[in-house]
Formats: structure tokens, C-alpha cells, sequence
């Protein structure tokens, strides 16, 4: 697939023209506005989604699945919608299979380095709550819920999110330099996974997610890499049963 970014990773996004109103980035305004309405989405799904309705354990953890994914579409949309008129501004551009190839190789080292960082704070600290049960829950639950579960954890949450924390708020920050883009973007990815067992995975995922779309200029491999990781879980239940940490 052909591409038309800049030979700049750095810099993905051409100047606008002269005269225009729309920024060349996105910058805090969208940062602003697709964190308040991912925000907004999930404490709309808390208050009047799924713990208020007593669900058993796999529609549960279905909802919550597919909710992840569906917030950050909301804040991408916010995001988007603000001022911004320009897919490629956000990094949604083609790429090419050597890019989406190298997107899968850096979720497969996500997936590894996670698994050290946890192991490694699980041994030195006991703790092994595993505040993604309810996906478990909800990939065990027979046939069409893991289908279900594979599409929202691989395919819908890997979308929304990276659409939100990539190609808003890393392509903002990374005004800033790559390294204060790529870092502080995969910060703020991980607190919003929460402060528990998942936040150091959470920012592994995150720096390699962001750093493949600076030198690619295309939001698709960071996808790969976060679809790559989160293919794991529901992988795990089908192939062994597992039920999860705890």
C-alpha cells in the first residue's frame, strides 16, 4: 500500500496552506476534548451500563469489551470534530505491509516485556488482582461469546484507542519532541487503564504503539501492535481455559 506522509517522522503532517483556520496537528484543545468525552462515555457506561443492571458475568464482561473500544471512538470523534477537518491530521493514512509487519513484530514485544514487568512486580509485591477478570469471564463463556470477545478486544478496542491516544493526543504532544511525545502520550494512555497491575503494561504497549506511528506516519501500525496484545487474553482462554490471574 503507497503512502503520503513526510520522509520526517517526526513531523508526519505538512504545514497548512496559507490562509487556512485548521491546524496542521492536533494540539491541547483536542486533547482536551477527546479525554472529557472519553470520560463523559465511561461514566456513562458505569452509572446506567452494566454493574446497574446485575448481568451475569459474560454479557458483563462483553459490554465492558465492547465499551472500551466505543469510548475511544467517542473521544476521537470529540477530538476530531473540533476544529480539524483532516484524517491525515490524526495520522489515519495507508501504509505499507513492511509497516503493519513490523506493527505485529512490536505487539508480539509488547506481550513479552509486559509479561516480564508483571511477573516481576507480582514476585516482588504479592499483589495479582487482575482488574480485566470480567474480559476472562466473557471469552469463557462459550463459542459465540469469544468470537464476540476476540472482535471487541482485537479488532474495536485496538481502533478506538489508538485512534484517541495516538493519533490525538501523541500527534499533539509530539510537538514537543518524540521523546516527550512518545512518553508522556503512554503515560497518559496507561492512567487511564487505571492504577492496578495493568498500568506498567499498559505504558510498554503504549511507548511501542506510538513510536511505530511517529516513524510510520499512519495510526495502522499502532493498531497491529495494540490488536497484537490484546489477542492474547481471549487467545489464552481458547487455547487453555484459562480463567485468569487470582
Amino acid at each position: 500500500m503507497p503512502t503520503d506522509h513526510s520522509e520526517h517522522s517526526d513531523h508526519p503532517h505538512p504545514p497548512a496552506p496559507a490562509g487556512t483556520v485548521s491546524p496542521a496537528r492536533p494540539g491541547w484543545p483536542e486533547i482536551a476534548a477527546g479525554l472529557i468525552a472519553l470520560v463523559a462515555a465511561t461514566a456513562a457506561v458505569l452509572v446506567f451500563g452494566p454493574p446497574g443492571l446485575d448481568l451475569d458475568p459474560v454479557p458483563y464482561g462483553l459490554v465492558l469489551a465492547a465499551w472500551s473500544g466505543v469510548a475511544g471512538l467517542t473521544g476521537f470523534a470529540a477530538a476530531a470534530l473540533l476544529r480539524i477537518r483532516s484524517w491525515g491530521a490524526f495520522s489515519v493514512r495507508r501504509t505499507t505491509w513492511r509497516w503493519m509487519l513490523a506493527g505485529v513484530a512490536g505487539g508480539l514485544v509488547a506481550l513479552v516485556v509486559k509479561a516480564v514487568f508483571i511477573s516481576a512486580i507480582t514476585t516482588l509485591t504479592g499483589f495479582d488482582s487482575d482488574p480485566q477478570g470480567m474480559y476472562y469471564d466473557a471469552a469463557g463463556g462459550g463459542v459465540l461469546p469469544l468470537i464476540l470477545t476476540f472482535a471487541f478486544l482485537a479488532v474495536l478496542t485496538p481502533i478506538g484507542e489508538e485512534f484517541l491516544f495516538r493519533g490525538v493526543v501523541t500527534n499533539a504532544l509530539l510537538r514537543y519532541g518524540p521523546v516527550v511525545g512518545v512518553l508522556s502520550s503512554s503515560l497518559i494512555f496507561a492512567v487511564f487503564h487505571g492504577v492496578n497491575i495493568i498500568l506498567p503494561a499498559a505504558v510498554v504497549v503504549g511507548v511501542i504503539a506510538a513510536e511505530m506511528m511517529r516513524r510510520s506516519g499512519s495510526i495502522w501500525p499502532a493498531v497491529a501492535v495494540h490488536a497484537v496484545n490484546n489477542t492474547a487474553l481471549p487467545l489464552l482462554v481458547m487455547l487453555t481455559g484459562y480463567a485468569g490471574p487470582g
